[in-house]
């Protein structure tokens, strides 16, 4: 019999209600920020509404993983440990940490039993120290996102600990935690969960004399990431785990992207099962809305460098959702003007609409009535024939998904025998309560289908009816009220008894482990002194802490990354040889504040690094 490898659909919560959506649309998991100390500081949630989400997602057998993810102060530390055990006691099911402190802690038992999931701000690209964290009792590392299908599979081959990837949402351009461009701009961390997207503002790309090559584009700017058509490579390659990115998305953009990973997951579970892949969690998810991944915010899309080549990442155009490309102008009037269409598309009042301008600015406006192919904007903009016109908002599209009745129940079978009614969930848990009325049915038909009635309608509770058997030849008679208050009766105690029976994973003995280098600067990002220490029970010397502790990044690398402007402007040094030696000249970014940034090409590991002057 194959061994049973269980597969994990990550979705992000920005708070309760997202996190009740996500699970309702199938996600075997939620990640949601504690009330202080994540990566993104405007999605914390107390204390109270993550027990409320824990409570709910342990009945489906989902779990909540919990962000304490960023770098902290000595004195911030004491605090993260306290909000450790406030976690455990509701039973969260993990934790995603950065902070070596938080490991210098655990290994001196101050942290309780709970796992930890070393988040992908730690940096983890390559097979040494994904096998750190492993030899350290780290239970699962998040991949960074850079990384090809291959070099997956070759880490995968050589670790047991549990690989979690990014499949869908938004792109840093920098090697996460390794930015720290946003902090020298305006002093707002990336790795204290302040990021002020640098990356998604607007550059001059300038040649050594300062002559203009690009002026004022988001040469940082990447594309969304799907990965959608690689779930089945990603899965062979040793992948547990499928996150969503977005816990700054609303509500909607939750649904539709959890239903569309969720559908696609349970296809490739179905054909694949002979190999012993299952799904994580229980439950059937009911719902009659059809998802979209092109309806929900997207800077366009890409697979950024799972098939380990390099292809068109960067959207320079625009760091905002431009949508569908749904037609161009055919013909533009006084107050209203006449689309080409690419299919047979509606537009609707409402629906948001953009163009790029000549200047190359993104320009949107709202449609205000439709009359047949005439359409009335809310503000006529001034736009030509052969403009092409996208749709970035699609308000029946966001109405009907906001109004979609989406549920996830529990199958349950109920057992009704003589003087006792059992219910067993579709895991096996089962609950039974006993009934003394028994006057026996005259007529055993009609009792049996008002039994048979009465549980097969379960209401507004988390379960669905498989089947109703009969284990005695006695049939009792009952009035409907009756019947209906037993089971009610009997799944309460049976949703009890779910939520009593869910134990988390315990975390393993932290231990230190020798680190993959012997020194480090401030790209180790330690900000506190316990994180200085482990890093030295695990032989790497720390030589200077964390910018945002005060060490100066003049003249040193503010972002690493793997996107390469002198290819997105066909400048590549590999392409065009006859120009080789100008394009060997040194390149300058400057922002929109005239501060200017010096660029380096590592052509060897196509890498590009943005240095401080």
């Amino acid at each position: 019999m194959k061994k049973i490898k269980y597969l994990e659909l990550l979705a992000p919560a920005q708070n309760k209600e997202c996190a009740i959506a996500a699970i309702d649309c199938g996600a075997d998991s939620v990640y949601i920020g504690a009330k202080a100390y994540g990566a993104r500081k405007n999605a914390g949630n107390s204390l109270s509404d993550i027990k409320d989400v824990i409570n709910y997602a342990h009945k489906f057998g989902v779990k909540v993983y919990v962000t304490l993810n960023t770098i902290l102060s000595n004195e911030e530390l004491s605090g993260a440990v306290e909000i450790f055990h406030e976690l455990y006691k509701i039973k969260a099911d993990g934790v995603i940490i950065q902070d070596f402190g938080i490991l210098h802690e655990a290994h001196c038992g101050k942290l309780p039993d709970i796992k930890l999931i070393a988040s992908t701000q730690c940096d983890i690209r390559d097979i040494e120290k994904v096998k750190f964290f492993e030899n350290a009792g780290i239970k699962r590392v998040i991949l960074a996102r850079e990384l090809s299908i291959n070099k997956i599979k070759e880490i995968s081959k050589n670790t047991d600990i549990e690989i979690e990837t990014f499949i869908h949402g938004a792109l840093c351009v920098s090697y996460s935690g390794q930015c720290y461009l946003s902090y020298k701009i305006g002093g707002r961390s990336a790795n204290r969960g302040e990021c002020a997207q640098a990356c998604r503002k607007k550059y001059s790309l300038l040649d050594k004399n300062e002559k203009i090559i690009a002026k004022d584009k988001y040469l940082l700017s990447m594309k969304d990431f799907m990965a959608a058509k690689r779930l089945d490579e990603l899965i062979s390659a040793g992948v547990t785990s499928f996150k969503i990115e977005g816990r700054l998305k609303d509500v909607n953009y939750i649904k539709n992207t959890v239903l569309y990973y969720r559908n696609l997951l349970d296809k490739i579970i179905e054909k694949r099962s002979g190999e012993g892949f299952r799904r994580l969690s229980r439950g059937k998810t009911f719902s009659c809305f059809e998802p979209d991944l092109k309806k929900s915010f997207n800077r366009d899309f890409c697979e950024y460098f799972l098939s380990g080549k390099r292809e068109n990442i960067c959207n320079m155009d625009t760091p905002n959702s431009k949508g569908e490309f749904i037609g161009t102008i055919k013909e533009a009037e006084k107050n209203y003007f006449t689309l080409s269409l690419t299919n047979k598309i509606k537009i609707n009042p409402q629906d948001g609409l953009c163009y790029i301008d000549k200047n190359g600015e993104l320009c949107g406006f709202l449609v205000n009535k439709t009359e047949d192919e005439k359409i009335f904007p809310n503000i006529m903009p001034k736009i030509l024939k052969g403009v092409k016109i996208y749709r970035n908002k699609d308000a029946y599209f966001e109405n009907a998904l906001k109004t979609a009745e989406i549920k996830r129940r529990l199958k349950v079978d109920f057992k009704i025998s003589d003087g006792y009614i059992e219910a067993v969930e579709e895991s096996g848990i089962c609950a039974k309560i006993i009934f003394s009325q028994k006057e026996e049915a005259e007529n055993i038909d009609n009792a049996k289908k008002s039994w048979i009635n009465s549980f097969n309608k379960t209401g507004n509770s988390i379960f669905y009816t498989g089947q109703v058997e009969f284990l005695s030849d006695k049939i009792y008679f009952l009035p409907i009220s009756r019947l209906n208050e037993l089971r009610r009766e009997v799944l309460e105690k049976l949703s009890q008894k779910i939520i009593e029976n869910y134990t988390p994973e315990a975390q393993e003995k932290i231990k230190p482990a020798k680190f993959p280098t012997e020194s480090g600067d401030y790209r180790l990002n330690v900000h506190n002194k316990k994180a200085e220490e482990f890093y030295k029970k695990c032989g790497c010397a720390v030589e200077e802490y964390s910018p945002e502790s005060g060490t100066p990044v003049k003249n040193k690398e503010l972002m690493r990354t793997k996107h390469c402007i002198r290819h997105a402007l066909n400048m590549c040094l590999k392409n065009n040889p006859p120009r080789k030696e100008t394009y060997k000249e040194k390149l300058f970014l400057r922002d929109e504040f005239g501060e200017k940034y010096a660029l380096e090409f590592d052509c060897k590991n196509c890498e590009m690094v943005v240095k401080s002057l």
